[in-house]
């Protein structure tokens, strides 16, 4: 099994990696697990952009396979911002992004959303980390108020055709049906071929 460092230290979107991930012959890392403390800024406006800055910095950094995400909410109302604003919506005083997002939606009737996944797979090579991208989309609505106690971020303001936000579904079932969840899907193949072609983590 190959050593996988999934470069985000946040909690939340660790333990759904851990869970996403699980099927596939690798072994989970978090940065705390590899040694490593980094902060890599996320200045693009492009999920793909960032998620392939953490990637390859996280990879460098740790010389291990590293799997890297941006992640957001769009919203049609706010003309589909703030994507890969989401989690800088605001401002740094903000402490509640999704309560925020809800203010800007005051008096308006339209509340379609979705949620967008970019996933940067980075493998060390000899000129530098190999990189492929993936992506995953989660279509829905902004709800009129939050709901759910499971998730993080966004989940709770998220809800889905059936009524339920994010944060009300069971694990399972917001796994299967997440935007991340849809990124992994994409990505698992490569992931797979990755660790099984270099089990010993040498690039």
């Amino acid at each position: 099994m190959r050593d996988l460092l999934v470069a985000t230290n946040n909690a939340g979107k660790l333990a759904e990696f851990r869970r996403l991930l699980a099927p596939l012959p690798v072994r989970v890392l978090s940065p705390a697990d590899a040694g490593i403390a980094l902060e890599v800024p996320e200045p693009h406006e492009s999920y793909a952009e960032n998620a392939s800055d953490k990637a390859a910095a996280f990879c460098r950094a740790s010389g291990l396979m590293t799997l890297a995400d941006d992640s957001g909410i769009e919203v049609a109302a706010l003309g589909w911002a703030p994507g890969a604003r989401s989690a800088r919506f605001g401002g740094t005083g903000i402490v509640d992004r999704a309560a925020f997002l809800l203010t800007q939606l005051d008096g308006t009737g339209d509340r379609r959303a979705r949620m967008v996944c970019w996933l940067a797979l980075a493998v060390p090579g000899v000129g530098g980390p190999q990189l492929e991208l993936f992506s995953g989309t989660m279509e829905g609505s902004v709800a009129a108020s939050p709901r759910g106690t499971g998730g993080f971020g966004y989940d709770p303001i998220f809800e889905l055709p059936s009524g339920l936000t994010t944060a009300e579904l069971p694990e399972g079932e917001k796994d299967r049906l997440s935007h991340r969840g849809r990124a992994v899907a994409a990505a698992s193949a490569a992931i797979s071929d990755r660790a099984n072609a270099d089990p010993a983590g040498l690039g």
